[in-house]
């Protein structure tokens, strides 16, 4: 292998932002209900309270974004008067739910989110793989063991 190449990481990370870049200047195109540019980072948190979670714990689950990630994304979220936290009945959580302004939003971006996976089925056929099964898989299996187990795994090989 050359050295010299990109690794895993780079390249992921490079992917995301080309990804991430297409999809904000959609949103900058459209006519959004909005004080502020809508952020990109919204989308998983607002397909996760449509799609029915309610808590920090529900939307750490279905999006597999980290915690403090998803606390940050609320916190803006709520800011722009898109959600809005009430007491759960066991006091300990507070529950989070899309406000009127929030719910007419995700109405509007369903069909922005549609044509999203739309154009993602399209890059697939494109390049002859299956993306986000593929990611979804090493998703899996890299939570199964983890990276640095692999790493491990080989260097002990490698020591032999």
């Amino acid at each position: 292998m050359d050295r010299q190449e990109p690794g895993l990481g780079e390249l992921l990370r490079h992917v995301g932002e080309l990804v991430e870049q297409g999809a904000e200047a959609h949103y900058r195109t459209m006519t959004l209900p909005l004080r502020t540019p809508y952020r990109a980072r919204y989308t998983p948190v607002l397909r996760a309270l449509q799609a029915g979670a309610t808590t920090v714990t529900d939307l750490t689950a279905r999006t597999r974004l980290t915690q403090g990630a998803i606390s940050q994304t609320v916190a803006l979220l709520e800011a722009d008067g898109l959600v809005e936290r009430h007491p759960l009945q066991d006091g300990r959580k507070s529950g989070i739910a899309l406000t009127a302004a929030g719910g007419a939003l995700v109405e509007q971006l369903d069909r922005h989110w549609a044509a999203t996976f739309d154009a993602i089925a399209r890059l697939e056929d494109e390049i002859g793989h299956p993306m986000r099964q593929v990611l979804d898989a090493a998703a899996r299996a890299l939570e199964r063991e983890s990276f640095s187990a692999r790493l491990a795994a080989v260097r002990g090989d490698a020591d032999e």
